[in-house]
C-alpha cells in the first residue's frame, strides 16, 4: 500500500510541474492561405522578388513557450545579420528592440509583418528570401528580448559581449499592437 500511495505522489508532483514544451516542428501554419499581403519595402536582400507575400494568419507566435525555438530565433537573428541594423537589440541603424513600444506594432502578427514584408524607408522584406518557419522563430526571439515571452522560455546571456540583461531577466512587456501607444495601454488596463 505504501508503494502505492509512493507512486501516485511521485506521479502527482510530476503531473503539477510546469515547463516549458518542445516542439521540433512547427504545430500549424501561421500565415495567411495565399499570398495577398504587399511589399512595403523596395529593398530586399539578394535577387529582388515581386508581387505579394502571405500574412500572418493569427496574432498569436506558435513559439512564444518554446525555449528551443527562440534558441533557434536567436541563431537566426544572428545568422541573418539582424544585428547589422538593430545591434544586439539596442538599436543602431534600425530601431531598438529592447521594448515593448514600436512604431509598427510589437504584437506577434506586427513583427512577422514588419519582417516578410518589411517597411517604408529601412526595413527590407525578407518575404519569400527566409522560410516562414524560421521568421516565427525570428519573431519569438524579438519578443524575448523586449521581454514578451516567459523568463523559463527565454534565452540567458551567450559567451559574446552584450550590453544588456540577459532575455531571461527582462521584465515582462505586454505587446502593443499598432497605432497603439503606452498611455492607451496602460488606460485600458486600468
Amino acid at each position: 500500500m505504501t508503494r502505492a500511495a509512493a507512486a501516485m505522489l511521485v506521479f502527482a508532483l510530476l503531473a503539477g510541474c510546469e515547463r516549458e514544451e518542445r516542439h521540433f516542428r512547427a504545430e500549424r501554419e501561421n500565415t495567411g492561405p495565399n499570398a495577398s499581403a504587399l511589399r512595403q519595402s523596395l529593398n530586399q536582400p539578394g535577387v529582388a522578388l515581386g508581387g505579394p507575400v502571405k500574412p500572418p494568419g493569427d496574432n498569436t507566435s506558435m513559439y512564444d513557450d518554446n525555449a528551443y525555438a527562440v534558441g533557434e530565433g536567436r541563431r537566426l537573428y544572428r545568422w541573418y545579420n539582424c544585428g547589422g541594423c538593430h545591434a544586439n537589440g539596442g538599436g543602431n541603424i534600425g530601431p531598438a528592440l529592447m521594448d515593448s513600444e514600436w512604431r509598427y506594432g510589437s504584437d506577434p502578427a506586427s513583427l512577422y509583418q514588419s519582417i516578410v514584408q518589411g517597411r517604408p524607408n529601412g526595413m527590407p522584406s525578407y518575404g519569400g528570401h527566409v522560410p516562414d518557419d524560421q521568421v516565427w522563430k525570428i519573431v519569438a526571439y524579438v519578443r524575448a528580448m523586449g521581454g514578451g515571452v516567459r523568463a523559463d522560455v527565454a534565452p540567458s546571456r551567450g559567451d559574446s559581449l552584450y550590453p544588456g540583461k540577459p532575455e531571461n531577466v527582462r521584465s515582462p512587456q505586454p505587446a502593443i499592437e499598432k497605432g497603439e501607444s503606452k498611455a492607451e495601454q496602460a488606460l485600458e488596463v486600468r
